[in-house]
């Protein structure tokens, strides 16, 4: 059977040095890092973590915790995660929250399953969540919470709103709807107080009946679309506040021959990869789904291994990318 003296011999460094490169936490030059890894797989060797996981208690797993698995905004954070987990000698359990409340995957910690949580969603019970972060690492990434000191990765959900509502009053759109997600989460809230400030802010009226509220799903932008053309004025522009809710309304309207964005403009947030394939293409606020899973991984394992966090609250920005599901119409 293979074991490490076989990779140093190969490699030709010494048994200290291939420990080095497995466990990924002292400095070895790049070129002997690759030599060590070259090695291992031409021997096919794989480390055995079992005795460095009963040495220090650790299970060598983060749970991450999604709120819906079928939305693919969130495939590219949970692939960096795992990325990165990988790379050093992790694995990654998932859970999906169902956009529930996620206390109950709190266990895994109590119990040891997992060495640290990453949660893509705020739906906890707040006390709890507070007592359990003192205890354990745990990273929230994609949201945040107000009024506690929990590490958080998060793009600035509200100046992201106020952009993309700016972009479509740029454009000479003054009847704007708004399909915002749930309103007792926080995204939800904060793109719907992101697009409100910057109507008022240009002394624009926001008309009730063009507010929606949908879960974040294809199938609630669908039932909303349907609900917009029964209404006596339909808006010039929409802003749903995620790709899917706006591809779902996007099908309406295409079934029933309204031109986008001839007749209606139509934007997104998110920028899925569905965005680019559907037509037209959609009109979106691009979050960096990529950096926001390295930096909660990065975040977790600084936790993990006992280290204080230089930044707590990680605040990304995204960009707009202009598609052909919006027109200009001055």
């Amino acid at each position: 059977m293979t074991n490490v003296k076989d990779v140093a011999k190969l490699a030709q460094v010494s048994t200290a040095t291939v420990s080095r490169v497995i466990s990924d936490k002292d400095k070895v030059t790049r070129a002997t890092r690759v030599r060590v890894l070259k090695a291992m797989k031409e021997l096919d060797y794989y480390p055995n973590n079992i005795g460095r996981q009963l040495r220090k208690m650790e299970t060598m797993t983060i749970l991450v915790l999604v709120p819906d698995i079928t939305n693919s905004f969130f495939s590219t954070i949970l692939k960096s995660i795992e990325n990165k987990a990988i790379q050093n000698g992790y694995e990654v359990l998932l859970g999906d929250t169902q956009n529930k409340q996620a206390d109950k995957y709190f266990t895994y910690l109590y119990e040891k399953k997992v060495d640290g949580i990453i949660s893509l969603t705020s739906c906890f019970d707040i006390k709890q969540l507070k007592k359990v972060s003192e205890k354990f690492p745990v990273v929230i990434a994609c949201e945040n919470i107000e009024n506690i000191n929990i590490p958080c990765v998060t793009t600035n959900n509200i100046l992201g709103a106020e952009e993309m509502t700016r972009f479509l009053i740029k454009q000479g759109h003054n009847n704007i709807s708004h399909i915002s997600g749930p309103l007792n989460g926080v995204l939800g809230n904060y793109r719907m107080k992101g697009f409100k400030q910057e109507m008022l802010k240009h002394k624009l009226s926001i008309n009730e009946e063009w507010l929606f509220e949908g879960d974040f799903s294809i199938q609630s932008g669908y039932e909303i679309g349907k609900k917009i053309l029964k209404l006596n004025n339909i808006p010039s522009a929409i802003f749903a506040s995620n790709d899917e809710m706006a591809i779902g309304i996007m099908k309406v309207f295409k079934n029933n021959r309204i031109s986008i964005p001839n007749d209606v403009s139509i934007v997104g947030f998110d920028n899925i990869v569905l965005s680019e394939i559907i037509d037209p293409e959609l009109t979106t606020y691009a979050q960096p789904a990529e950096e926001i899973g390295n930096q909660a991984i990065k975040k977790i394992f600084s936790l993990i291994e006992g280290k204080q966090l230089k930044e707590n609250y990680t605040l990304l920005k995204g960009e707009i990318l202009e598609r052909g599901s919006t027109k200009n119409v001055k």
